[in-house]
């Protein structure tokens, strides 16, 4: 496949917080909301820019978010910026897995659509196109997420998207480089845990030639986090 153009495909920006030694969960995952009431802040904040936030269906079901704007005062700012009060929402199963009892469905204020594969069982299908606005099967094993993402432009008009991991969904997404930017909040613990999910799981780069590169764009320190911006590089340098 041709890659898309960037004018086709919406901006894509990554935000998350992650302990000091790189992990974004306990290894249960009983603890998935770590960061201050400034972190949240900051994420209500930078929703407030998104046309759309997405989210992985572990993430979703685990952290029990709903993926909406937040609080009144950020929704009029998106408003003054000339964007929906209410942003879309995504949320991202190859296998159609997410809960239908999960929290995101029982608030209707938006509407939400959800990604798949054509690994999903029909069972599953019927299932949340009883639940989401829209379910789009893109990919045959694994979701094609050029197709996906060109779909979001043209279907519900997305230019800016902003992913909130979990760590597979950001690997995805860097290996496919779609990633455009990197809002990152290190907080001051260390959960430790080889099986403790990082800010990039999944198939991972094999080579430093592969990796993403970022250049820092900017750091802000409140209290004893760290509030870092970076921008992605086209190529490893």
């Amino acid at each position: 496949m041709l890659p898309c153009p960037a004018s086709k495909l919406p901006f894509v920006v990554l935000n998350l917080a992650m302990t000091a030694d790189g992990k974004i969960a306990n290894a249960n995952r009983a603890i998935t909301s770590f960061g201050s009431r400034r972190d949240l802040e900051a994420l209500f904040a930078l929703r407030a820019t998104a046309d759309a936030v997405m989210s992985g269906a572990r993430t979703v079901d685990d952290a029990q978010v709903d993926l909406g704007p937040g609080p009144a005062r950020f929704r009029r700012r998106r408003v003054r910026s000339g964007l929906a009060e209410f942003n879309l929402r995504v949320i991202v199963s190859g296998l159609g897995s997410v809960d239908p009892a999960a929290r995101i469905f029982q608030r209707r204020f938006s509407p939400i659509i959800v990604l798949t594969s054509a690994r999903i069982s029909e069972r599953r299908l019927n299932r949340l196109r009883g639940l989401a606005d829209d379910v789009f099967v893109c990919g045959e094993r694994e979701i094609d997420f050029p197709q996906a993402l060109r779909w979001l432009r043209q279907r519900w008009s997305v230019k800016r998207l902003l992913c909130e991991g979990g760590g597979q969904l950001n690997d995805a997404l860097s290996r496919a480089r779609f990633v455009r930017r990197i809002h990152l909040t290190v907080c001051p613990l260390v959960f430790g845990g080889r099986t403790a999910p990082t800010i990039a799981d999944g198939a991972g780069f094999l080579t430093l030639a592969q990796a993403t590169a970022c250049r820092l764009r900017s750091l802000r320190r409140a209290g004893d986090e760290l509030f870092l911006v970076y921008d992605v590089l086209s190529s490893a340098p």
